[in-house]
């Protein structure tokens, strides 16, 4: 049997305060389980997504630490949005909110209006969408969707 992949697991220091980002970008996550120590959510196509508590990692791995800030990162999800207008209004309502942003939306060179906002835990969180339809889109060799745009440096 060859493996496959069936959930990505995100270790958090607050529950409800990642639960409530999360439900901001669409997953369905019952509003009862921000007390919870571990939290799953099925994702369209049967990917589920989990949530566990510092505490919860720290009761089976002791010796687990939170990584260090400014450390880079290990895992970012990415949100596919309607178009670059909802990229501009989801990463306008989310640091609205008070969430950080780490990349203001921009047109990047792969073909996509890109953005990083991050979560209660500091983990960057893509929101991208298509520049152009996929059938307009001139590719790029070994980017799907990018076109053959100049390169832009990405607003900090």
């Amino acid at each position: 049997m060859t493996p496959r992949l069936d959930m990505i697991g995100l270790v958090v220091s607050d529950m409800a305060a990642s639960l409530a980002f999360y439900r901001r970008l669409g997953l369905d996550v019952p509003a009862d389980a921000d007390g919870l120590p571990h939290v799953e959510a099925v994702l369209p196509g049967g990917l589920r997504i989990g949530w566990d508590t510092e505490e919860t990692i720290r009761s089976f791995d002791p010796s687990w630490t939170r990584p260090a800030a400014g450390g880079g990162e290990r895992i970012g999800p990415a949100f596919l949005c309607d178009s670059p207008a909802e990229v501009d209004a989801l990463y306008a309502e989310l640091t609205g909110d008070g969430h950080p942003g780490h990349l203001k939306p921009w047109d990047a060179f792969w073909g996509q209006r890109y953005a990083v906002v991050l979560d209660p835990d500091g983990c960057g969180v893509s929101l991208f969408a298509p520049l152009e339809p996929a059938d307009d889109a001139e590719g790029v060799e070994g980017v799907e969707g990018a076109t053959d745009a100049a390169p832009a440096d990405p607003p900090v």
